[in-house]
């Protein structure tokens, strides 16, 4: 396994790999590496002769200096575990290396800034359009690969890569789950025992809602739901439920809905921001 720390070392390296008619495949990640991570590495590696990981926490897309601040960083596990799913390439850049100067560029992803996270998070996804470009520059990889799990940022990418034309194939994985639903997340590892027992309600408070709704119950029934559910705990407190749109989430009438369509929550456990969704296309 090869570890580049600069564009100039991983480009050369990679445009040998292109020579030799290799084909390549692009993991970006933010470190902090769990089982959700490991199965997009995974795929990459099954459907691509090269498998690339980027290992890069962003500092563009967090509009929480305290977030940024204690984002878990565990680069000596990382690369333990990439290595064990025999990835080829892992790239750590520097922050000088990713922005020698400060980006300018502002990119709007139309209603997907206004919704969701884009409302909650005021910035972050031109954040993450400017460094999902770069590193698509960069690696110039045949296919990227990103977890459902945050949803809104796939398609606020599909979006980037639409637009722009950029020459890649996007592979979007299913949400990894812990064994009592929990969604995998770098942030997990943030939470107390208490907040942990607790979050499991985030999964089950949209399996629940995707029932009211197969079962011809309104939206309002489902919102109503999924807050007495989220209720039953001190340690959690509900910022959004929204049911939407499955391509572009646009905000559902009130009443009753046919799939598909997508369930999206976030709640926060102390200071620890946790996100999840459920895609429903069918019965």
């Amino acid at each position: 396994m090869l570890i580049f720390d600069t564009v100039a070392k991983l480009r050369e390296h990679l445009t040998e790999c292109r020579m030799r008619g290799l084909s390549i495949g692009l993991v970006p990640t933010m470190g902090a590496l769990h089982e959700g991570h490991l199965a997009l590495a995974g795929r990459c590696k099954a459907e691509n002769n090269v498998a690339v990981c980027s290992i890069y926490v962003n500092p563009t897309q967090f509009n929480n200096p305290e977030d940024l601040a204690k984002y878990p960083r565990t680069p000596g596990t990382d690369l333990r575990m990439l290595q064990e799913v025999a990835c080829d390439v892992v790239f750590m850049p520097t922050d000088a290396e990713m922005y020698p100067k400060p980006a300018a560029l502002k990119m709007d992803f139309g209603n997907l800034e206004t919704v969701m996270e884009g409302k909650f998070r005021p910035g972050h996804f031109n954040g993450v359009g400017v460094v999902v470009s770069k590193l698509l520059h960069m690696v110039q990889p045949d296919a990227a690969y990103f977890g459902q799990k945050d949803l809104q940022q796939c398609l606020v990418i599909k979006r980037l890569v639409q637009d722009l034309s950029f020459p890649v194939r996007l592979v979007i994985h299913p949400t990894v789950r812990e064994t009592d639903g929990l969604a995998m997340s770098s942030r997990n590892q943030r939470l107390t025992p208490a907040q942990r027992a607790a979050a499991p309600l985030l999964h089950q408070a949209l399996g629940m809602a995707r029932e009211i709704l197969f079962n011809h119950g309104t939206t309002e029934l489902a919102r109503k739901t999924v807050e007495r559910h989220l209720s039953q705990s001190e340690e959690l407190r509900l910022e959004y439920f929204e049911i939407a749109q499955a391509d572009d989430l646009s905000p559902l009438p009130d009443g009753t809905v046919e799939p598909p369509f997508a369930l999206c929550i976030a709640a926060y456990a102390g200071s620890v921001r946790l996100i999840d969704n459920l895609l429903v296309v069918g019965r």
